[in-house]
């Protein structure tokens, strides 16, 4: 059984004020993913506002944004995004079907990830709620 872990995700937070007049805030957030094994594929992230299905049913997440592979990176980003406690996961969709793919006993067989570097049971499949607060 092979397992891709993505190494490192990193989230910032922007505060993006258009020029001139007045300041009108867009907020964003910004994630960049790297330790990807390849560049196969793209990098599906999705945000969620609570804990609830957060990293398990995709359809509860607020936003889903994917991102292209170069070089082992990608970057996710979200606008429009008020203040408030979020967490990002992430996976590699080698395959480019749009859905995390797992194994007969849900092992994950493409990379996870999560904000704040969480880590789910035995670090298999990543489904602790680890928020950030915008």
């Amino acid at each position: 059984m092979h397992f891709n872990a993505i190494a490192a995700l990193m989230i910032m937070w922007a505060g993006l004020y258009p020029t001139g007049g007045n300041p009108a805030q867009v907020n964003m957030i910004h994630v960049e993913i790297g330790g990807l094994h390849n560049d196969k594929g793209n990098v599906v992230c999705d945000l969620y506002s609570s804990s609830d299905g957060f990293a398990k049913d995709s359809w509860k997440a607020l936003l889903r944004a994917t991102s292209v592979i170069s070089n082992g990176k990608g970057v996710c980003e979200f606008s429009g995004i008020k203040l408030g406690t979020y967490a990002v996961s992430v996976f590699h969709d080698q395959n480019s079907n749009g859905k995390l793919d797992t194994n007969f006993l849900n092992v994950p067989r493409e990379g996870v990830g999560a904000s704040n570097d969480a880590r789910g049971h035995l670090g298999l499949k990543v489904s602790v709620w680890e928020a950030f607060s915008a």
